[in-house]
């Protein structure tokens, strides 16, 4: 039986009413998104002390610790250099064929730790979530954070595998920057939407391994993506693989660090879709993100 919901008789206000006249609001209720977007600049220093927490926590229990952020990308390096450089031979008319593995590993490796904590940062930290109130976004944007931390380190074992096989320095080294800028974000937005992915279907993390290894062989990493692109014999699905967003921060890495790298498209096609992909997946994952803000740790 429907009613109208009076909550002061003598005055006839409704209770939404009094609410708006003394400024109360709904419990859990999703704030917009100019106020979320305020509040989470607010804990900004929180998430970079969740940051670097679980930077020093990924380590902790290591006998060698921080060591390994230089250990993990060199050893995967060296394997990956053994199986497709020397045994595949997947080196063949790609120069500088180490630095241009490491380059490929190291920038898909950002990306691809984001995505994998994206989709655990809101359902495996339920604990933290409701305990505390703050803006839930703070989570897998520190998982972002993150990673960028372990990049940073590994871009400094880069330069010195890049300078130990001949590469000059140059101008262009500064491009590093402005790169690895733009696909911070486009981690960013990813992440964030993978944590509301994985917040919903809990499986998701069971997938991510699979997933993320398919994107890697289609991403130009292990050898030239036009080896890859050489086989589909379909024009729509080699723009596709052209266009795909790790290919294009691999490439923009690769050209600014390795005199004589290959590149699928020109470079300013490259910057271009570099943007866009920045801009469609960081904004699209925030704004995904934001509206099931009021779902995060219920149930």
């Amino acid at each position: 039986m429907a009613h109208t919901a009076v909550a002061d008789p003598d005055s006839g206000l409704t209770q939404a009413q009094l609410a708006a006249r003394y400024g109360l609001s709904f419990a859990g209720a999703r704030p917009t998104l100019a106020a979320y977007t305020r509040q989470l600049w607010t804990y900004r220093h929180f998430i970079a002390a969740y940051a670097n927490a679980k930077v020093v926590a990924s380590f902790s229990t290591a006998r060698l610790g921080r060591i390994w952020q230089v250990l993990t990308p060199l050893t995967n390096a060296a394997v990956y250099y053994l199986i497709f450089g020397v045994i595949l031979n997947t080196q063949a008319g790609i120069p500088n064929f180490i630095a241009y593995l490491c380059v490929g590993l190291f920038v898909f490796n950002f990306t691809s730790a984001a995505a994998s904590g994206g989709v655990q940062a809101i359902s495996g930290n339920l604990g933290l979530i409701r305990a505390l109130h703050f803006p839930r976004a703070c989570v897998p944007l520190a998982v972002t954070l993150t990673q960028l931390q372990h990049l940073i380190t590994a871009m400094v074992v880069l330069v010195g595998i890049v300078l130990a096989t001949g590469e000059p320095i140059t101008l262009e080294w500064l491009l590093v920057v402005p790169a690895v800028a733009l696909q911070a974000i486009f981690n960013a937005g990813l992440a964030l939407g993978m944590a509301r992915l994985g917040a919903k279907l809990t499986d998701l993390r069971q997938l991510m391994p699979f997933v993320l290894r398919t994107w890697m062989y289609g991403s130009g990493v292990l050898y030239s993506v036009d080896k890859f692109a050489e086989n589909l014999h379909n024009p729509v699905l080699v723009a596709v693989v052209h266009a795909n967003p790790l290919l294009v921060y691999i490439e923009l890495v690769r050209h600014a660090l390795l005199e004589n790298a290959p590149l699928t498209s020109a470079a300013p096609r490259l910057w271009a879709l570099a943007a866009i992909w920045a801009l469609l997946i960081g904004v699209g994952g925030y704004l995904y993100f934001w509206r099931g803000e009021q779902e995060y740790g219920r149930g």
